[in-house]
This record gives structure tokens, sequence and C-alpha cells, in this order.
């Protein structure tokens, strides 16, 4: 199992989809760093000589934003809108959808489980 950014990624899997378990490397990045280190797309992670995990891993420390740095990089924009009191930052402070989505139905993934209404009764026909 190698190590990559603080990350343990698994090794019986290909490498471009291995280095997706690194927050930031999605798979775009990921078939970017394979093809600048020339490793070949069928190549495992437990196939990689110790050579090319240390390229690896000086490529993605040199030249991406991952992990921890990005992480702390979201959370600094998300706690500035809120500063600001902006629009979205209201939306992030009340734990609503940011992005424009309906409220009325739906959204619960934001705004969590459904709480009952005292007092309200079903109406039958």
């Amino acid at each position: 199992m190698a190590r990559i950014a603080g990350v343990n990624i698994p090794a019986n899997k290909r490498v471009t989809i291995s280095l997706r378990y690194i927050f930031g490397i999605g798979p775009a990045k990921a078939q970017d760093i394979c093809d600048k280190l020339g490793i070949p797309d069928e190549r495992r992670v437990n196939q990689l000589s110790d050579d090319e995990v240390l390229r690896i891993r000086e490529m993605v420390d040199r030249e991406y934003r991952v992990e921890g740095d990005l992480r702390r990089e979201v959370a600094m924009n998300i706690k500035r809108l809120m500063d600001l009191g902006c629009y979205r930052g209201l939306r992030h402070r009340r734990g609503l959808p940011v992005r424009g989505q309906r409220t009325h139905t739906n959204a619960r993934t934001r705004k969590g489980k459904a709480v009952a209404i005292a007092g309200k009764k079903k109406v039958t026909k």
C-alpha cells in the first residue's frame, strides 16, 4: 500500500483510480499525473517501483493543492462568505442549499431529517 499526500491509496487498483482517493485529485488530474510521469493506464499500484511511487509523491506535492491545504482553503472561502453576510454566506450559515435549489420539497440532505409540526392534521377525502 503506497502512501501519497498522507493518504494510503489501495494497492490492488489501477494507478489512475487509486490516485482519486486523494482529496483534490479527480479523474482528469489522475490521468494527467500518469501521462506526465509515463505510467501506463493498465499499471496497478502494487506493480509500481519505489522510484515511481516517489516520483508520483513529489509531483503531487509540487504541482497540486491537495488534502489538508485544499480543505483549509475551501473552509476559509466558506467562512469568508459567511462573514461578508452575502446571500451564499447566509445560506451556508442556515444550512440550506446554496446554489438555487428548491427547498419547498426535497433538500433533505442539506436541511436534515424532517421535523413533524404539532397540531397539523392530515386531511382525508
